[in-house]
């Protein structure tokens, strides 16, 4: 038991030591004008790189990505049929649809989905 207490604060040490030594080292210099801006094949800039994208757009890729997710999780459900019994994949598939069908009914009451306001 001290051996393990032991060996995780030498190994929380030594995390927090390269932690410290890699923030040390990796200071970037804030004043250095060229990397600031963009590149634009050796010209000046004409306008700001900077420009502000859709808030909502972004929402809704995010959601699209949780959504994409959950059903790639959601595609096992029709391997494993033959294997579990009838009543195990009936409980598992459902519980699973019911939980996304309440973040999608969740995200819609948020407004969420509403793509203009």
């Amino acid at each position: 038991m001290l051996t393990m207490l032991l060996l995780s604060l030498i190994t929380i040490l030594i995390c927090h030591l390269v932690m410290g030594l890699a923030s040390v080292i990796s200071k970037k210099m804030v004043l250095d004008r060229e990397k600031n801006f963009p590149y634009e094949c050796g010209f000046d800039p004409k306008g700001s790189a900077r420009l502000p994208f859709s808030l909502r757009f972004f929402l809704i890729a995010v959601i699209f990505l949780i959504f994409d997710v959950e059903i790639t999780l959601l595609l096992p459900l029709a391997s494993v049929f033959n294997i579990t019994s009838v009543f195990s994949w009936l409980f598992t598939s459902t519980l699973f649809l019911i939980i996304l069908l309440l973040g999608l009914y969740y995200e819609w009451v948020q407004g969420a989905l509403e793509w203009s306001t």
